[in-house]
C-alpha cells in the first residue's frame, strides 16, 4: 500500500539538534560518522561556536586548560597556551565542523520561536523564522551560557550613553579616553576589567560580590612542545589525562573537606596578600562566603588593574541610572561615557524552555517551577523523544564540560538509535526522575554550594536547590549518564508509521 506523502513530511528528519557550540556541534559530529540517520542542527547564529562565537570581549578566554577543554577525538597539537583565547578555540570549533563535514546539515540564521510534541503523529514540530520543521526526536543543546542576563536596575533605560552586555561586544565602539563603568565582576569582568583599564580616562566597577582569585599559570607552548604533541600524541594524552585527574581532585574542595579547602583558600590568600597591600582595597575585594561556593576565578592582573591611578571599585551597589550615567545606594552620582554590562547568563531559568511544548501543551519552563530537573540529567518525563544536554545539574564547580558534553553524546546517540530503530516513543517515569533528582539532591547536602554561606545562579530561587551543578566527580557522571539504558523509561510505539 503507497501513501500521499505531504509537504511538510517530505522534510521529516530523524532527529533536530538545536545549537551547534561545543555539545550540538559534537553530537552532531557522532551522529554524522554513524550515518545512520537523517539530522538537522538549528542555529540561530551565523555560524558554530555557541559562546565561543558570540563571546568576543577583550581578554576572553578559558579558564580550563586547552588540552583538556577539548574534544577527546579530535585532540590539537599545537594550543598556543595552556589556556586558549577565544579566537583560537572558536578556530578550533570551525575547523571540528569543517573537517567532519557537518555543516550541511546546520541550518544557520534559523532560530527556534516554538517547539511543540504531535502526539498524533509522534512527532516534534518546530517552528523557526525560516518555516517548520518535523522529526521523531528533538534535543535541545542551547546551552546555559547563551542568553545574556541583564540587571534590573531602576531607570538604567534612561541612560543616553552607549550601554552593552559583554557578550554583545561592539568592536566599533572606541573606549580610549572614555569614562567607563562595568556592572559585575564574575569571570568575564575580571578579564574585560584589565584590558579596558590600558585605554580608557576612568573605569569604575560595580562589585556586588567580590571573588575568589587565584594565579593564573599560563605559560606559552613552545614549538617544540607542539611538535611533541603532534608526533607523540600519546604524550598530549598523559597531560589530558594528568589534568583530569586534578581536576577531579578538586570536587573534594567543594565537598568541603578541610584539608583540600585550606590548600586552595590559602592560595587565593597568598594570591591577594601578594598584589594588594592597601587595607581599604583588601577589605572590599575579600569575600565573605567559604571558598567554592561561587566559582573561583583565574587572574594574574585583575587586582593589579584595580589598583591604578584611573580606576575604581564601588561596593556599595547601584541605585538607579540616570541620564548620564548611575547613582549608587550611598548617593554618588558617577557620569560614564559608556556602561559594560558583565552580568553574566540566563542559566538558572533557560529561555530555551521557554518554547518546549510537551504532553498537553506544557512548556519545560512551567514544569520546571520549582526548578530545572531531568532523568539521567537529560530527558524529562511529559516531554516524549526529547533530550537536552548540558541541562540540569550538569555544570562543574571544576572540570571540563566538554567532557560532560561528549558523556552526553554518547547517551544521547544510544537513546536515539534505541528509539528511531524501534519505531518508539520513550519518556522517563515520573518516578524514575523523581528518584534520581532525590538522589542528586541528596548528594549536594553538604557541598560548599549549598552550604557555602553565598548566594550563587548554582541554586534555584524559587526552591533553593541546587540545579545547575553536578553534585560529585565527573567520572561518577559518565559511570550514571554515559551509557543509555531503557530502565527507567515508558515505551510505546509511534501513533502513526511515517
Amino acid at each position: 500500500m503507497t501513501s500521499t506523502r505531504t509537504r511538510d513530511e517530505d522534510s521529516i528528519y530523524d532527529v533536530i539538534v538545536i545549537g551547534s557550540g561545543f555539545s550540538g556541534l559534537g553530537l552532531a559530529i557522532a551522529l554524522k560518522r554513524e550515518q545512520r540517520h537523517r539530522f538537522v542542527v538549528l542555529e540561530r547564529g551565523a555560524d558554530v561556536g555557541g559562546t565561543w562565537r558570540d563571546n568576543t570581549y577583550p581578554g576572553a578566554a578559558c579558564d580550563i586548560p586547552s588540552h583538556l577543554y577539548s574534544y577527546s577525538f579530535r585532540q590539537k597539537a599545537d594550543w598556543k597556551s595552556v589556556y586558549a583565547k577565544q579566537p583560537e578555540i572558536f578556530a578550533y570549533l570551525q575547523s571540528a565542523a569543517n573537517d567532519e563535514g557537518v555543516r550541511p546539515h546546520i541550518h544557520f540564521g534559523t532560530k527556534v520561536k516554538r517547539a511543540a510534541w504531535d502526539e498524533t503523529r509522534s512527532l516534534w514540530r518546530v517552528e523557526t523564522e525560516q518555516g517548520p520543521y518535523l522529526a521523531k526526536a528533538l534535543v535541545s543543546a542551547a546551552g546555559h551560557l547563551s542568553d545574556p542576563a541583564f540587571p534590573e536596575i531602576e531607570g538604567l533605560d534612561s541612560y543616553r550613553g552607549r550601554i552593552m552586555h559583554s557578550a554583545q561586544w561592539d568592536h566599533s565602539l572606541d573606549l580610549a579616553r572614555k569614562r567607563v563603568g562595568v556592572v559585575g565582576t564574575g569571570a568575564s569582568a575580571i578579564q574585560i576589567v584589565p584590558e579596558l583599564a590600558k585605554v580608557v580616562d576612568s573605569l569604575t566597577v560595580f562589585q556586588r560580590s567580590a571573588p575568589y582569585v587565584v594565579p593564573r599559570r599560563d605559560p606559552a607552548y613552545s614549538a617544540a612542545e607542539q611538535r611533541m604533541f603532534a608526533r607523540l600524541p600519546q604524550a598530549a594524552q598523559q597531560l589530558r589525562d594528568e589534568l583530569f585527574w586534578f581536576n577531579e581532585g578538586r570536587f573534594l574542595q567543594r565537598r568541603r573537606v578541610p584539608s583540600f579547602i585550606s590548600i586552595v583558600s590559602t592560595m587565593a590568600q597568598t594570591h591577594l596578600d601578594a598584589q594588594v597591600q592597601d587595607p581599604e582595597l583588601k577589605r572590599k575585594v575579600t569575600p565573605d562566603y567559604e571558598i567554592g561556593c561561587k566559582r573561583i576565578l583565574i587572574s594574574n592582573d585583575y587586582y593589579p588593574a584595580l589598583q591604578r591611578p584611573n580606576v575604581s571599585l564601588e561596593t556599595s551597589g547601584i541605585e538607579r541610572g540616570i541620564e548620564n550615567g548611575v547613582v549608587t545606594r550611598d548617593g554618588v552620582s558617577y557620569e560614564f561615557d559608556a556602561i559594560i554590562l558583565a552580568t553574566g547568563f540566563e542559566a538558572t531559568d533557560l529561555p530555551i524552555a521557554e518554547v518546549i511544548h510537551g504532553c498537553q501543551g506544557t512548556t519545560l519552563a512551567e514544569s520546571w517551577r520549582s526548578g530545572p530537573e531531568a532523568f539521567a540529567c537529560a530527558s524529562m518525563t511529559g516531554f516524549p523523544n526529547f533530550f537536552m544536554m548540558l541541562g540540569p545539574n550538569t555544570g562543574l564547580g571544576a572540570g571540563s564540560m566538554v567532557f560532560m558534553a561528549e558523556t552526553q553524546t554518547n547517551y544521547i546517540r544510544e537513546a536515539l538509535n534505541h528509539l528511531l530503530e524501534r519505531q518508539i516513543v520513550i519518556e522517563p517515569n515520573a518516578e524514575a526522575q523523581r528518584d534520581y533528582v532525590g538522589s542528586i539532591d541528596s548528594r549536594s547536602q553538604g557541598t560548599v554550594w549549598v552550604a557555602g554561606g553565598c548566594k550563587s545562579w548554582y541554586l534555584h530561587p524559587t526552591s533553593g536547590k541546587l540545579t545547575a551543578l553536578w553534585p560529585d566527580f565527573m567520572r561518577q557522571f559518565r559511570a550514571e549518564n554515559g551509557s543509555f539504558s531503557s530502565r527507567g523509561y515508558d515505551e510505546r510505539a509511534t501513533e502513526s508509521q511515517i
